[in-house]
């Protein structure tokens, strides 16, 4: 075997080992309450695709069969908490986006909802003064997300992006800020701090529903109308036709039937801005200049976070193909040694300030450095960058994500997986 096929061998033993899987789209959602969902659940509401699944973000899920924090579930509502939560537009957004994306595709969803609140207790640095000022039925909804909804929001996320790819958020909040004319930037703020939190590219879509028409919470239509032009990646989903009400006297939620319609109309967006992002990813690494030996496979688990075959063995996640370009809870300088690792002529590759790095002992030594992709495509050589003591080269043209780094010194071989921010 040459140092080429040995590279893309230790890659995919790398990849198949911990990277998450590209296939398993992940959706945060989060808001007030009728992102909480209040229409009653019907029968129709409690049959589920398997490939539709909820990680519970909060601490009592006496509600949901089988629910306790930070597990995966399949998604019968409520999806946000038992404290009241019902039927909202979280279920039909995922259902939806099962039923019109691929079959390869499962789809997964946190839902971090808390009724009554203010875009302030999503602020994470102001949520605690905000938080203490409520009165005690929110000040419940509050604690079931352990005092600090924004934050449990993150560490679910985070625990998520071990399994699968943040591919987008939806919203549904602004009634309580009807009137506070600073809520669009407010909310542009909560984003850049989901963004860099989670270490997410610059392309992730922010949809966010449009309140009742009527009613008293009416007027927050017009701060929702200036979302979009807070960032190009804001859209507005629209409550048009919408008006039937729930009856709770002043108009302010939804039916159960406008929930489902409302959810459909969030992935309809949803999937029109994705575009081709929701396309399967293959699960084979091939290269056609190389003879078959050479190629390597690893076979696509269909098994679904959450469901038995996982609970018996965390060993099956490392069976999985990856090629993600999501950020993990990996730190921007980590990187694993395969093969040989670092040794006495190949340090530890680092990513820092946009460039990544390779301490090396080149000693006159042939240099052979390239960088590949997760399904084993060669995307940068940066052979022939060597000076200072390092290898390196700018990740400005780089999605950000995991890549492997070849570094070959002499004799020495050393494959790194590297994270580029």
């Amino acid at each position: 075997m040459n140092m080429k096929q040995l590279g893309l061998a230790a890659l995919m033993a790398v990849s198949a080992h911990a990277a998450p899987d590209p296939n398993f789209h992940i959706y945060l959602a989060f808001g007030q309450s009728n992102m909480e969902g209040q229409g009653d659940i019907g029968s129709q509401d409690k049959s589920v695709d398997e490939r539709f699944q909820l990680l519970w973000s909060a601490d009592a899920g006496s509600c949901n069969q089988g629910a306790s924090k930070g597990k995966w579930i399949k998604a019968v509502p409520p999806l946000a908490h038992c404290q009241g939560a019902k039927l909202g537009p979280a279920d039909y957004f995922g259902r939806t986006m099962v039923e019109k994306t691929d079959p390869q595709i499962k789809v997964g969803i946190i839902v971090v909802a808390v009724a009554g609140c203010s875009i302030d207790l999503f602020d994470k640095d102001g949520y605690a003064n905000y938080a203490r000022s409520q009165q005690s039925w929110m000040t419940q909804r509050i604690n079931t997300y352990g005092g600090n909804p924004y934050g449990r929001m993150i560490e679910m996320a985070k625990k998520a992006q071990e399994e699968g790819v943040i591919k987008g958020i939806i919203f549904h909040q602004g009634e309580t800020d009807a009137g506070n004319g600073q809520w669009p930037s407010k909310v542009k703020k909560v984003y850049d701090n989901i963004i860099k939190d989670l270490g997410l590219g610059n392309d992730i879509p922010f949809l966010a529903g449009e309140v009742l028409r009527s009613g008293v919470s009416s007027g927050a239509n017009n701060n929702i109308a200036k979302l979009p032009q807070q960032s190009s990646n804001f859209y507005v989903v629209s409550s048009e036709g919408f008006n039937q009400a729930l009856g709770d006297g002043q108009n302010v939620h939804f039916t159960s039937q406008e929930y489902r319609d409302f959810g459909k109309r969030y992935a309809e967006k949803m999937i029109e801005v994705l575009g081709d992002k929701l396309n399967p990813v293959a699960s084979t690494v091939s290269s056609s200049s190389e003879t078959p030996e050479s190629s390597a496979s690893v076979s696509s688990s269909s098994t679904l976070p959450g469901s038995s075959e996982v609970a018996k063995s965390s060993s099956s996640r490392r069976h999985r193909s990856s090629s993600s370009s999501v950020v993990g809870p990996e730190s921007s300088t980590d990187a694993i040694d395969i093969v040989t690792g670092v040794s006495s002529h190949i340090g530890k590759a680092v990513f820092e300030s946009g460039r990544v790095s390779v301490p090396v002992k080149v000693n006159g030594t042939k240099v052979v450095a390239k960088v590949y992709s997760m399904l084993g495509k060669e995307v940068v050589d940066f052979s022939n960058s060597y000076g200072n003591g390092v290898l390196g080269f700018s990740a400005a043209g780089l999605s950000q994500g995991y890549y492997m780094l070849s570094v070959q010194v002499g004799s020495e071989h050393s494959v790194q997986k590297v994270l580029v921010k």
